[in-house]
């Protein structure tokens, strides 16, 4: 049945495709450049069909060729764990998660201990880098956890938890707002429109007449250095339920009029189609949505 495969051929591409590189896919395999391409070539020769673009600097799927790749290297991770089960010391699981440093830093991390007690085989790595990672080009990433208001075409989504933003400041500072106008804590998000007017959506809804009176305002890159500069008492931060979640459980923020609430956007984990069934991929995704409960925020239904 499987006899006229050519497999060698096939592994080549898979690594050829997945690393878009076919100098990166000879020393994945230990082979030669060389030989990468003429692997390549004979596949396509095989298909009649071109898998990639030969481009001056680097190579890019042709529509077949992401096809094939998409099926290929999920068929493939399937028989990598499989066959790692037969083996009588299994080798650790590897699950590569991309987030935001933010997210990372304030809400996943402080709960990866629950999820290594109950999945000691699966070896985690965060990717936190800036960038938005293109699943279906890029298969080093496993999972990606992304914080938007739209949905996720040709993805195979986890809808996590909605966020709602709130004004949080440490105790003394949350005392002293009712007494006189605040020092501001704010976020500078290169790429979003979600915070760039949140304060102003904030005092407006909550009746504060703050930017009447030219507040003094502090602007930070990431939420992370916000939420410290709010512990240390520098002022009130806009800030997500989210993300301040530990703090405020700690006592380090507590919230000053808690009724008074933004709308923010939603998190979802994604992978690939068909990546949701590999083992780890599986066992991540189940325990974030029991994260997400145990937290009190609800599965998304809007989505």
């Amino acid at each position: 049945m499987f006899a006229h495969l050519p497999l060698t051929a096939l592994r080549t591409f898979e690594s050829a495709a997945r690393l878009l590189s076919f100098k990166a896919a000879a020393e994945d395999l230990s082979v030669t450049p060389t030989a990468v391409s003429h692997q390549i070539r004979s596949l396509e020769h095989w298909l009649g069909v071109a898998l990639f673009e030969r481009l001056p600097r680097q190579v890019r799927l042709t529509e077949p060729g992401q096809r094939l790749f998409h099926s290929l290297h999920g068929a493939l991770l399937e028989v990598t764990q499989s066959v790692d089960t037969l083996r009588p010391t299994p080798s650790n699981a590897q699950l590569t998660v991309s987030t935001t440093a933010a997210f990372a830093a304030l809400w996943l991390v402080p709960r990866l201990g629950r999820f290594y007690a109950r999945h000691p085989g699966i070896n985690l790595r965060l990717d936190t880098q800036c960038e938005v990672v293109d699943l279906q080009q890029d298969a080093s990433i496993d999972v990606a956890i992304r914080y938007s208001q739209e949905g996720y075409l040709n993805l195979h989504g986890l809808c996590l938890f909605d966020e709602r933003f709130a004004v949080y400041g440490a105790p003394q500072q949350v005392a002293l707002a009712r007494q006189q106008p605040p020092t501001l804590i704010s976020v500078h998000w290169r790429n979003s429109r979600l915070y760039a007017d949140g304060w102003q959506a904030w005092c407006a809804q909550a009746g504060e007449n703050w930017f009447e009176q030219q507040p003094l305002i502090r602007s930070y890159d990431e939420e992370q250095y916000a939420l410290q500069a709010a512990i240390a008492g520098q002022g009130l931060v806009l800030a997500s339920d989210i993300l301040v979640s530990q703090s405020v459980a700690s006592g380090l923020l507590q919230p000053y009029r808690p009724d008074v609430q933004v709308d923010g956007a939603g998190y979802s984990a994604l992978c690939v189609p068909g990546r949701e069934r590999h083992p780890p991929v599986r066992a991540f995704l189940q325990w974030l949505q029991q994260e997400s409960l145990l937290a009190g925020h609800p599965p998304l239904a809007r989505r």
